[in-house]
Formats: structure tokens, sequence, C-alpha cells
């Protein structure tokens, strides 16, 4: 008797899976330092690393920008910004840089980023701060995110989720596996608290909890939509099981055609 080890959670009451936020032109993401700026000499710095910058003009490989803390404008490589959306999607960071600014004092744990990863083309990378008692024994964790075909994203196979918004709001209520529980975004100096630059985040609505005994084989792979409209298994929770199998390889189907659990 094979046994399925999958541990697929949807979080949707609907059929379809959500399209991410759409983030306005206008709110495409703030620019964040990641240097101190000129780094060389005794000259006054005209920003930090971790500082908002508002870019006043953009050559390509060079931008002007000026800082929101100390109001000086610089004309600086593109490559020593980051843009981020949301909060806490940062593109153009490396893993080093993502680690210095966890490691600024405004951080405490749970503070974290999602950034593209270096190594792994379309895949993610979340890191997370977790500071001991003594700010010395503070250390950046980093996790893998993964993409299945159908578009859903992991850190562990077991636990997928429809998009990036609902693997943090599902991380964000519960570490289930991580070195902490995520809290708030990392801290950028010049940076409100407010909406300003945050799509909407979905609400959670969660299914029945489903006896997998009573699922048979058909309602997971059934190919006709009217059908799958009226399963207890949605198409979003379908496709992760499907995806899953086909990744593993695994085969856990029981001579009646149930699951074992």
């Amino acid at each position: 008797m094979g046994t399925c080890p999958i541990r697929c959670r949807s979080n949707l009451a609907t059929l379809e899976n959500p399209p991410e936020p759409v983030v306005p032109d206008n709110q495409r993401g703030m620019l964040v330092s990641l240097y101190d700026y000129p780094s060389y000499g005794l000259a006054e710095f005209t920003m930090h690393i971790g500082e908002r910058l508002t870019v006043l003009s953009d050559d390509g490989d060079f931008m002007m920008v000026k800082s929101t803390i100390t109001g000086l404008e610089s004309y600086i490589p593109t490559n020593y910004t980051a843009r981020v959306t949301n909060k806490w999607l940062f593109t153009g960071i490396s893993r080093c840089k993502a680690v210095e600014l966890l490691m600024l004092p405004k951080n405490q744990t749970g503070a974290f980023m999602l950034r593209e990863s270096e190594s792994s083309r379309d895949c993610y990378s979340l890191s997370v701060l977790r500071r001991a008692s003594s700010s010395y024994l503070a250390s950046v964790k980093h996790y893998r995110i993964h993409r299945l075909q159908n578009g859903w994203f992991y850190i562990s196979p077991s636990l997928t989720f429809p998009s990036l918004h609902h693997l943090v709001e599902h991380y964000s209520e519960s570490a289930d596996g991580l070195c902490c529980q995520l809290r708030e975004p990392c801290f950028i100096q010049g940076s409100d608290n407010t909406t300003e630059m945050t799509g909407p985040v979905p609400t959670a609505m969660r299914r029945p909890t489903l006896n997998w005994k009573d699922v048979s084989r058909s309602m997971i792979f059934r190919k006709n939509r009217a059908e799958s409209e009226h399963s207890l298994v949605s198409e979003g929770l379908r496709e992760a099981i499907t995806s899953y199998l086909y990744m593993t390889e695994a085969n856990g189907q029981n001579n009646d055609g149930s699951w074992d659990t």
C-alpha cells in the first residue's frame, strides 16, 4: 500500500488561481540605497545604505537621486540601488547586501525580504533575520522559493501557495518550519508605514478540511470542467497535487482509488 506524503493546502474558496495584485505605474516601488556614498576620502556622505531615494533622472547605467534623509543629491551607478515593491520584494539585490540591510540596527527578529535568486532563474529567496539575546549573535537565514509548472510557489514541497502574497501571509501567521515567524519587512529609512507602496493583500479564506480517504483519483485528475466545479477539491489544489506527483514521481494510489494520509 503506497502512501502520498503530500500536505498541500489551499487558502482559496474559489476555483481559479488569483492573479498577483496589479501595482499601478505610479506605485512601482521605492528605490533604496545599497551603499554609503561617496565611499572614499573624508567627503560627507550624501546617502547611506538602507535609505529611500528619489529618482531625479535615469540614464540607464547611472541615475541622479536625492536622499529622503539628507536631502542631498548624487549621481550614482544604478546597481548601487535596489527596487522594492510591496515593501518586501527586493529587485537587484545580492544575498550579501540582503544580509547587510537586515543586520542594520532598526531590524528586529522576524524582519524579512524576498529577493530574486542569484543562482536559480525564475526562483526567489526569502531572507529572515533572527536575533538572539545579544545583537552579536544575530544571523540571517535564507530559504529558496521554488515555482511549480502551474505558477504556484513553495519553500517546502508539502505546502504550496498561488502567489508570493499568500506565501508571505502564511508565514506571517506561523513559522511553520522557518527559523521564526515573519514580522516586519526590512526597515528602509525614509519610508512610511502606510500602504503607499503595497498592493492589496488578499484575505485568507480556507476551504473545509477534507477527509482524504473520501477523495478518489478521479476527483484530482478529472478533465471535465463542469464536473470539477462540483468537486470537493479545488482546481488550484488539484494542480498543486498533480505538479507535486509529477515532480517527485510519487505513486500513492491504493487499489480502491483512495489516498492514504
